[in-house]
């Protein structure tokens, strides 16, 4: 049992990154999936499709599968990605006070009322949430 599932799905994505692999397997969640879907909306990540559960593949649950994406001269694209909002210490944002990741290099995940949306988003809307992650 993960008591984290978005820590341990950034935890691994990051991982993954630093020892240079071109793909990694999360486990399946719905908010890890609005997440994936948005590293591969800002192009951190190459694509992802979900692994549906398959007993006689060894599947026993939901699995998502990450084509991770590296420049040209084989540098990450994602070279940062960091857990704000913990389970032990929740971090919300007003509309107003929607942060700004890097000079607007990277961007930040927040989780609304209308679902997950990057930082800017979030501005456009007048939206505020809990901050999940951010990403550069």
């Amino acid at each position: 049992m993960i008591s984290d599932p978005i820590a341990d799905a950034i935890t691994k994505v990051r991982n993954a990154y630093r020892a240079g692999h071109t793909r990694v397997v999360l486990n399946h969640s719905k908010i890890v999936e609005s997440v994936v879907t948005l590293l591969a909306k800002e192009n951190f990540i190459n694509s992802f499709h979900v692994l549906e559960k398959d007993p006689e593949r060894g599947l026993n649950f939901k699995k998502l599968s990450l084509n991770l994406r590296y420049t040209n001269s084989g540098q990450p694209v994602l070279t940062g990605i960091e857990r704000i909002s913990k389970p032990g210490r929740r971090v919300y944002v007003k509309a107003s006070d929607v942060p700004r990741v890097y000079n607007n290099t990277g961007c930040a995940f927040i989780s609304t009322s209308s679902g997950v949306m990057v930082d800017r988003d979030a501005r456009n809307q007048n939206v505020g949430g809990e901050y999940i992650c951010k990403v550069w």
